[in-house]
């Protein structure tokens, strides 16, 4: 247990603390009316950046030797570059983020807040198919560039200390948490570094556990930090999945992902982002004929998506 007193020498000690676990929270039967299939929705928002990308980014910059004059540049849907930006101010490293124009301009500005020396825009897809494309390929291109040796880029698609941090944190305040009662584990493609880290450390745990995927309906989504992965041909996924730990795919429209956030935070009060939206009406559509026990990820909060979010409200209503 978390000491209640405890002061903490630096905010880099809060993530992924063993003594102070993201918690969870249970659905009640205002979003899930079935008795009998138990929904946690775990909270990463409460990482001292905002999301479970706290988690990777502080995994993958112990792993880098950083050499004087040196700068960290990485592609990021947002949330990444966010926690990155943050350590590397604690760590006096500069940084460069290079994001898809068309993340959230709440991502952008807090970026900015936290200083980032420079912020690439690429204008692409939220997820582009290739990694030469966008945001991927713009950091690649500097890296290969005359003088970019000045550069080092934790590569959070390809790194297998992503995968480690989940397999070494996430997995086990799960198992701690549901105390080995979990049978399903629902979590977003994006990098593939939760679903894959945490799977494993699962499977490992209790190997009847369902591993289900989310990923976005169609490919030109809304839906930040997700990848749709279906039909893709191998060289173009994530090289740090781990397809065998895979069960089942959920694809989720937007409008549903949308609607599911805007409905837990009018019924339970919890404000969370459009990817928890989409992850939590998986594990409700699996709720309508399913027994057991299962934690949602809930990568990060409301806060960073009110503009994309609002269309949705006006439009909608009440849902």
């Amino acid at each position: 247990m978390a000491k209640p007193n405890r002061v903490y020498d630096s905010i880099v000690d809060l993530i992924a603390n063993p003594d102070n676990p993201t918690p969870m929270v249970k659905m009640s039967e205002k979003i899930n009316p079935n008795r009998d299939f138990s929904i946690y929705l775990k909270l990463e928002r409460y990482n001292p950046f905002g999301s479970i990308k706290d988690r990777i980014a502080l995994s993958m910059l112990k792993g880098i030797e950083f050499e004087n004059g040196q700068c960290l540049v990485e592609p990021s849907s947002g949330n990444t570059g966010i926690a990155l930006a943050a350590l590397a101010n604690a760590k006096g490293i500069p940084v460069e983020i290079a994001v898809p124009e068309r993340i959230p301009e709440e991502k952008k500005t807090i970026l900015r807040l936290l200083g980032v020396e420079t912020l690439w825009e690429a204008d692409d897809h939220l997820c582009p198919l290739f990694p030469d494309e966008g945001a991927r390929g713009l950091v690649s291109a500097m890296l290969k560039s005359k003088g970019g040796e000045k550069y080092v880029s934790p590569n959070q698609y390809e790194n297998e200390l992503n995968v480690l941090a989940h397999y070494e944190t996430t997995g086990p305040e799960i198992w701690e948490q549901t105390e080995g009662k979990i049978d399903y584990f629902f979590a977003g493609f994006g990098t593939c570094g939760t679903i894959t880290g945490v799977g494993r450390y699962l499977k490992e745990k209790k190997p009847s556990v369902k591993i289900i995927g989310i990923e976005p309906a169609i490919t030109e989504h809304n839906l930040p930090g997700m990848k749709r992965i279906s039909d893709l041909t191998e060289v173009l996924v994530p090289k740090i999945l781990d397809k065998s730990l895979i069960d089942d795919i959920v694809a989720v429209e937007d409008d549903d992902a949308y609607q599911t956030g805007i409905r837990l935070a009018r019924k339970e009060g919890i404000l969370v982002g459009p990817t928890t939206g989409a992850i939590l009406y998986a594990s409700l559509e699996y709720a309508k004929n399913s027994q057991g026990l299962a934690v949602v990820i809930s990568p990060d909060d409301a806060f960073k998506y009110i503009s994309f979010y609002q269309p949705y409200v006006k439009e909608h209503g009440k849902p």
